[in-house]
């Protein structure tokens, strides 16, 4: 019956079993699954714990720039105003008689004028506001203000369709499953 070479081990251990499919599919579903999960809750750290810093952290530069930007308009306005400011009196029509000139003597006396004190921080403040005054009355430089490209999958769907997009190919995935593992007839 048996020949030789093609005896049975009878106390041989079995073959191992086969890995099924299904399990491989069922890892590498989880696998994506919890990519996706991870994914969600790192946003959601980022939406809650680091956008609202970055957002007061601007709102502090933004109101410090707008304090610059106010004290600089009040220099610039007060400079404008001085320059406006003539030392000659308006021209009336009762003033167009001039006198003639006439022998005055000239009396000089030695007085002591008094010296005001400036404090150095306003002479330096009032130093750097006529400064700014003059680079703006002298452009030096124009400014081209160009828009931030548009483009990329984000910017034209936005987060939305990016969700709708992953749940499409999650039915994508789990639909060619089961056409593959559907009898053939």
């Amino acid at each position: 019956m048996f020949e030789q070479g093609n005896e049975v081990d009878l106390n041989a251990a079995p073959p191992p079993a086969e890995e099924s499919n299904n399990r491989t599919f069922l890892i590498v579903a989880g696998g994506l699954a919890g990519l996706v999960f991870l994914s969600i809750a790192c946003m959601a750290a980022y939406a809650l714990l680091i956008l609202p810093k970055q957002k007061a952290q601007n709102a502090q530069v933004q109101a410090t720039l707008d304090v610059q930007q106010t004290e600089m308009v009040q220099g610039l306005t007060g400079t404008a105003v001085v320059l406006q400011v003539t030392d000659t009196p308006p021209v009336t029509a009762a003033a167009t008689d001039t006198p003639t000139p006439s022998q005055t003597p000239v009396v000089y006396s030695q007085t002591e004028t008094p010296t005001e004190f400036v404090a150095p921080a306003a002479a330096t403040y009032a130093a750097l506001q006529t400064e700014a005054a003059r680079a703006a009355l002298t452009p030096t430089s124009t400014f081209v203000v160009t828009a931030l490209p548009v483009g990329g999958f984000a910017d034209e769907v936005g987060l939305p369709g990016l969700f709708i997009m992953a749940i499409a190919l999650m039915i994508v995935i789990l639909l060619a499953r089961r056409l593959r593992a559907a009898p053939v007839k």
